[in-house]
């Protein structure tokens, strides 16, 4: 793995001219990426897209749904066969799915607080803004500095440092859900 300094640019001609003046300072070209980055939470991790399997704050809706279609679907039928006389023999079924369609409403209380940590799954990264991220990959610890300085020189925002390869102009181990470690 390889020291890896990315700066975020906001126009693709910034990138181009990024490239550009990375390879004119020695910095090897198949080692230089630039891309777009997407908004937090739209990254494409998963096998149905987005940053996790489920919607965040709603992890234990399908549970709530379960617990409130049962005891509404009880309640209904019960309320329902009450009723049977004024409203015959599909009273306890027309209750039945009432009460459970009601009942499943009970998964909103299952719903995190806003502001309350979500356990599990990926939380979006705040501090990596959606746009455009050049980053350079090199071995030498002393190329660093020269890195940042340049990244920086070209009006590059957000300068942050990974470990990562880039090969052929691709950072193939890049992970957008990861906290960045940004250079101050």
């Amino acid at each position: 793995m390889s020291t890896i300094i990315a700066g975020h640019f906001q126009l693709q001609d910034d990138v181009e001219r990024a490239r550009r003046a990375l390879v004119d300072a020695g910095f090897a070209s198949e080692r230089i990426s630039g891309f777009y980055l997407s908004q937090p939470g739209q990254h494409d991790l998963t096998p149905i897209g987005g940053d996790n399997i489920h919607s965040p704050g709603a992890k234990e809706s399908p549970e709530g749904v379960a617990q409130g279609a049962g005891a509404g679907a009880a309640v209904g039928i019960v309320a329902g066969a009450a009723t049977s006389p004024v409203t015959g023999p599909l009273g306890p079924v027309v209750g039945g799915l009432l009460g459970a369609h009601l009942g499943s409403l009970f998964s909103f209380s299952k719903m995190k607080d806003p502001g309350e940590r979500e356990e599990g799954g990926r939380a979006p990264v705040e501090n990596r803004p959606a746009g455009m991220l050049v980053a350079v990959a090199f071995d030498d610890p002393g190329l660093e500095s020269r890195a940042v300085d340049l990244l920086r020189d070209l009006g590059a925002h957000h300068i942050e440092r990974a470990r990562g390869n880039i090969v052929d102009g691709d950072w193939a181990d890049f992970d957008p859900a990861s906290p960045p470690d940004i250079i101050h």
